[in-house]
């Protein structure tokens, strides 16, 4: 794919704000534009704290989704995992049971002193997957090492057994601390989509696993590189898009050479509707693989259309500044 030097034609454009059914990574409504361009819709989505230069990335995966489109699949679905917030252990079996998934990804360490509460919300997990079902956690780089290690030992016994842990620390080197100090395999998330060099996390030796999204990482080809060069095991996971942005996700994951693990692309579940008539909606723990994002509908587009005016501005004219960084 050529560089992409001037803003595509965009026929549509509409700024949307979502309620999410939890607060989920701190937030109650989901915000973000979805544009069509010459090769259909995509999205753009950033969230409101990253600043132009990490947005830049976002915008070079709207681009490529209008402009280009994805590489062609190697598979035609994907198992995914149901994401389960920071919510009640009633709450979390709830959601467990009703998602079809045989794999969950249980949200922890959501506020300082969380613990006892994340453990009763795995064992709620572990109740309602049953022995032989996965749980993985994510802590979102909020512990230091003494607390990870210290933690993922008890998380691990009350889930009776991890399949790993997600980003239980910030920094490359806390990550490797944390990973000789406990059995349970480490993922890196964060570590990897901010690194300058993907391929630091593996030869530092700390993680066992990749946690990938194209949206960050600038596009489906850019984040297939990036798996290539990180030389670990991925799990594709969404970066909370409605099913228009998360098609590019979906696209990644059928494209990647070798797939081992259930991956984070349920996410739609997470919000109270989407811009979509079909939204892209796990069935019985699997989702197909498109070949092009589905096209909003008008009265779903005019229902979740953003209702403040300075808000939907201000949208726009983070695209426009991102887009010219992009192009830099």
């Amino acid at each position: 794919m050529g560089p992409v030097t001037e803003l595509p034609d965009i026929d549509a454009l509409v700024v949307y704000a979502i309620p999410m059914r939890s607060k989920f990574r701190g937030i109650t409504v989901r915000e973000g534009v979805v544009v069509r361009g010459p090769r259909g819709w995509g999205e753009f989505c950033p969230f409101p704290e990253y600043d132009d230069r990490e947005a830049a990335h976002w915008m070079a995966t709207t681009v490529e989704q209008i402009t280009v489109g994805w590489p062609e699949p190697l598979r035609d679905r994907i198992p995914v995992n149901c994401t389960v917030p920071a919510v009640s252990p009633e709450r979390a079996y709830e959601l467990v049971v009703g998602s079809g998934c045989r794999t969950a990804k249980v949200k922890i360490a959501d506020h300082p002193g969380s613990l006892s509460e994340d453990l009763a919300r795995v064992e709620a997990v572990r109740s309602a997957l049953g022995p032989a079902g996965a749980i993985r956690v994510d802590a979102n780089a909020v512990w230091d090492v003494d607390t990870a290690v210290r933690s993922i030992r008890e998380i691990d016994r009350a889930a009776g057994g991890l399949e790993y842990v997600e980003q239980p620390c910030r920094t490359i080197e806390e990550l490797a601390a944390v990973r000789r100090r406990v059995d349970v395999p480490i993922a890196a998330d964060e570590s990897i989509r901010r690194a300058e060099d993907p391929l630091r996390v593996a030869v530092a030796g700390a993680a066992d696993i990749a946690v990938l999204k194209c949206t960050p990482l600038g596009g489906v080809r850019r984040a297939l590189e990036v798996a290539a060069a990180a030389g670990l095991p991925c799990v594709i996971s969404s970066a909370l898009e409605t099913s228009v942005g998360l098609a590019a996700q979906l696209a990644l994951a059928g494209a990647l050479p070798r797939l081992d693990h259930a991956c984070g692309l349920g996410t739609v579940n997470l919000f109270e509707g989407d811009v979509v008539t079909e939204s892209l909606r796990p069935v019985d723990g699997f989702l197909q693989v498109p070949r092009s994002a589905p096209a909003p509908d008008p009265a779903l587009l005019e229902k979740y259309r953003h209702p403040d005016a300075d808000r939907t501005r201000w949208w726009i004219e983070r695209m426009d500044r991102t887009f010219r960084r992009h192009t830099v």
